[in-house]
């Protein structure tokens, strides 16, 4: 019996990942930074990897959203799991001299609703894949975002939203941009879209997400 010493060595790093994935998802639910830390940094140092630590990072954070769904997780772990990745990804990188993706230059809001568990989750698991995002904020107009667009020559512009008559507003974001000539792409993400798969065409979007961890394979696919 041959045994494949690299089929080994892939299974072992993915069930590491799962394990590692679970401990992380666990202190984030704690909403125990020192121990989401401890794991984040050990993650790196043992593989010296930072697509290891991404993918921990962005498993934790998917099984929290469908905790989410389910009704196993409450708002506010969500939110705040959020925060400490967030923050762990903006205070780490640099010490671990990971470039930052800086093309193409990514934006994020929340089109008219308040609503910013979307927003939050969808912005660290976006800087988990090492791209500078500039947050834009929640209640945003579509006047807004597309003055944003241009003020800051955004490329990519990540719109979150709650509920239908937000989500069509995404057709005016799309007509200002081909008004004033912006080349930006927009990608879109929610309840509205999810609940109808062909919405994000019908308003004009480049494309749309199912879950947050689409929005990086979009990013680089729109690339």
């Amino acid at each position: 019996m041959i045994i494949d010493l690299k089929i080994l060595g892939v299974g072992k790093k993915m069930e590491d990942i799962k394990v590692k994935s679970k401990d992380f998802k666990d202190a984030l639910m704690r909403v125990d930074r020192v121990e989401a830390e401890n794991i984040f940094k050990s993650s790196f140092k043992d593989e010296d990897s930072f697509k290891y630590l991404e993918e921990i990072v962005i498993n934790a954070l998917n099984i929290i959203g469908e905790d989410w769904d389910k009704g196993h997780a409450s708002l506010a772990q969500v939110y705040m799991s959020g925060i400490i990745c967030e923050n762990l990804m903006d205070e780490y990188l640099p010490k671990l001299n990971i470039a930052r993706k800086n093309l193409p230059k990514v934006g994020i809001c929340v089109l008219q609703d308040f609503h910013t568990l979307g927003k939050r989750i969808v912005s660290s698991i976006v800087k988990s894949g090492g791209y500078e995002v500039l947050d834009f904020g929640p209640g945003l107009s579509p006047k807004d975002i597309v003055d944003k667009v241009k003020e800051n020559n955004i490329d990519i512009i990540l719109i979150s939203t709650l509920m239908l008559p937000s989500a069509i507003k995404v057709r005016e974001v799309k007509q200002l941009m081909q008004e004033r000539k912006l080349k930006a792409k927009i990608v879109v993400g929610g309840a509205p879209f999810r609940l109808d798969k062909n919405l994000w065409k019908m308003v004009g979007a480049d494309a749309s997400g199912n879950t947050a961890s689409d929005v990086l394979k979009i990013i680089e696919g729109l690339v």
